[in-house]
């Protein structure tokens, strides 16, 4: 089973507190190929206010690779300034083409250094990783790839350290990023902190993985204490308000390869429109805006195992700092490798090919970094242990 029906076949797990059990996870073919991308000196562009742009890069590899392959279902896994996925083989090219292309659109538009890498899982195999993948339903509407294995973490490193093949630009070649937006307004703690977590294994192989799934447990038991799970999302729905940065942002993917200022003239009105429909919860056009709050709050991604835990949670100070110490220890025994960075609100980015339907998709990111500053705190303390 080689083609997008492996992971139509994959049977969806809804309690997050099973991420870390091995008969949830199956095994991608070997002729399927894994892609990354990453946001270069992310750090600095978050530094200099800009982290709704660097989160826009990071998802716009899925939105690109997601139309390029006529939206079918495939794995992948936002991580805030990067993102990963995978998919049949026998889309190589037209991946490789989607990839270039959005890496020049960063360049171009965004202002942003884009790395981009494709590898065949086999490739990966090779390399003694491996590419296991799970789907956790979120919601019944939407499901979020889960990735084990090694595999994926393993080409980010190797796309970092510039070891993996160019992708060369295809002439006249734009990304579609049809779908792609951030009209929701920052969500403020309503708990005390948005604790943004990475917690990867210590070392590599499945020895590594087993001996960190019991700290993993420990850290979602903790969190599964809280009121719905210490989701960052209100209840109700976030705020639908729009920035001016935000909608040029919209602007400069939706009008790719043609007029952005008739784009970003567009998004204001739908803004403009939108919000009153919201406020008022008046149906129009096949949308509904009570509806469609009640599934953007299920459908939000905050959790994920991307080889490792990856969180945006919204929890009291007293439980941040339970957890970073259990983290702590469990660093201490050689058992994990984790950064964490806290902020006051959260930010999100959207993919909604179609607004009437149930299907959109939330990606939840800390509002002054989150993972990319969790990673990079994560890497200081790698590089003072090498010293």
């Amino acid at each position: 089973m080689s083609g997008f029906e492996f992971y139509e076949s994959i049977k969806p797990f809804s309690d997050f507190a099973e991420v870390g059990e091995s008969a949830h996870y199956h095994a991608a073919p070997d002729d399927w190929v894994v892609g990354a991308c990453d946001v270069v000196r992310s750090t600095e562009a978050i530094g200099a206010g800009r982290y709704k742009a660097v989160n826009m890069a990071g998802a716009s590899v899925i939105a690109a690779a997601m139309n390029a392959l006529g939206r079918q279902r495939f794995p992948f896994a936002f991580g805030g300034d990067g993102a990963v996925f995978a998919a049949p083989g026998e889309e190589r090219e037209t991946l490789a083409t989607a990839l270039a292309a959005v890496r020049d659109w960063a360049d171009e538009a965004l202002g942003l250094t884009l790395r981009v890498a494709l590898a065949p899982v086999s490739a990966i195999r090779a390399k003694d990783r491996d590419v296991r993948i799970a789907r956790f339903a979120a919601s019944p509407d939407v499901d979020y790839a889960m990735f084990d294995g090694g595999g994926a973490a393993w080409l980010e490193a190797e796309m970092k350290a510039e070891q993996t093949e160019p992708l060369p630009s295809t002439p006249g070649a734009d990304p579609d990023l049809s779908g792609l937006s951030c009209r929701w307004a920052p969500m403020v703690a309503q708990r005390g902190v948005i604790l943004s977590l990475i917690a990867l294994p210590a070392g590599d192989g499945s020895a590594a993985a087993d001996a960190f799934r019991p700290t993993m447990r420990r850290v979602l038991d903790m969190f599964e204490a809280e009121d719905r799970a210490a989701n960052p999302v209100p209840a109700a729905g976030p705020e639908l308000r729009t920035s001016e940065d935000a909608m040029r942002l919209e602007a400069q993917a939706a009008g790719v390869g043609g007029d952005e200022e008739a784009a970003l003239k567009g998004i204001k009105r739908e803004s403009w429109i939108a919000k009153i429909l919201f406020m008022t919860g008046i149906p129009a056009g096949g949308l509904r805006p009570r509806r469609y709050r009640k599934e953007l709050v299920a459908n939000s991604d905050v959790r994920k195992f991307d080889d490792g835990l990856k969180m945006t949670v919204d929890c009291t100070t007293a439980l941040a700092d339970r957890v970073e110490a259990l983290l702590a220890e469990a660093e201490r025994d050689g058992l994990c490798r984790f950064g964490v960075h806290r902020q006051d609100q959260a930010i999100m980015t959207c993919l909604v090919p179609d607004y009437t339907r149930p299907d959109h998709m939330h990606f939840v990111d800390g509002a002054s970094g989150g993972y990319a500053m969790a990673a990079a705190r994560m890497k200081e303390k790698m590089r003072s242990e090498d010293q």
